[in-house]
């Protein structure tokens, strides 16, 4: 930090959890903004940051003042931060997914069932033998049902949303494909809705986005359509036999889920064009 160009005012910090809370508060006491692609302050409630973490912050005084970085539903906040917590990539797919309804008064908010499957780039780079290709490829699994990580994260900004405790059962599944995530969400219905009216409460709720996709009734993501781009694509439909709705997503896990979202807060924060840098598409890996 004592080195840095007094030309650069934004950082954009892609380090693992733990290395992000030492370096944040020396660029902002050098009057730095930064976007935070780790969890170190998604958080806002640092016992719970231990918890999930197994670690004692190093800044918790900052993490009130850290701004989710969910563009869609945080754009003015995230216009004027100085510290913007770069959501996790299940965690967009599915907040996402639930935030037009969480203060309708439609659902349960206490019977959110979700299904999440990643390409194997969501689990980072690392020497792990279950995520390298030939062990992953001709074969799907689910992993840590009750324990991952963005599990608080979800909670606490469902809970915003709802503007009461929500709690979630969320099972993530890796499956043999680099890149892409397909979250398929289950909640209980309150009210009588039909497909169509649902589908017209997210279409009202997202008029605004370029960067949501609310499909039209018979349609569902598929990941292929995502790829790439910092779309996500939301599909709907009401169970009226099991009266539940069925909420479907697809985006791609390293744009919309991670870098993209930050060049999105990026053009928020300098009142730049919301897709600048955004339209065109950079596969790798």
């Amino acid at each position: 930090p004592e080195e840095m160009s007094k030309e650069c005012d934004l950082f954009f910090l892609a380090l693992p959890y733990k290395a992000a809370m030492s370096l944040v508060p020396l660029l902002l006491k050098k009057e730095k903004r930064v976007i935070d692609l780790s969890a170190d302050y998604r958080i806002k409630d640092k016992d719970i940051y231990k918890k999930w973490y197994f670690e004692i912050h190093k800044s918790p005084d900052l993490l009130k003042d850290a701004v989710y970085g969910l563009s869609e539903l945080n754009r003015e906040k995230i216009r004027n931060a100085r510290l913007i917590a770069n959501p996790g990539c299940y965690s967009t797919s599915i907040i996402l997914s639930l935030a037009p309804i969480m203060k309708s008064g439609l659902i349960a908010s206490d019977s959110i069932i979700i299904d999440s499957k990643s390409g194997i780039s969501g689990a980072g780079r690392k020497l792990d033998l279950s995520f390298h290709f030939p062990e992953a490829y001709n074969g799907v699994r689910g992993y840590k049902p009750t324990s991952h990580r963005h599990i608080p994260e979800i909670e606490q900004e469902l809970s915003l949303l709802a503007k009461s405790s929500v709690k979630i059962s969320f099972v993530p599944h890796i499956v043999p494909m680099n890149r892409g995530i397909l979250s398929t969400i289950y909640v209980k219905a309150n009210k009588s809705t039909d497909t169509d009216e649902l589908i017209d409460i997210y279409k009202g709720y997202y008029k605004n986005e370029s960067f949501v996709r609310i499909l039209e009734r018979g349609k569902l993501p598929d990941t292929h359509h995502v790829i790439g781009s910092n779309f996500c694509d939301i599909g709907l439909e009401v169970d009226d036999r099991n009266n539940r709705f069925i909420i479907l997503s697809a985006i791609d896990n390293l744009v919309k889920g991670a870098s993209g979202q930050a060049v999105q807060n990026m053009n928020i924060m300098y009142n730049l064009k919301e897709d600048l840098g955004l339209e065109s598409r950079a596969i790798f890996p």
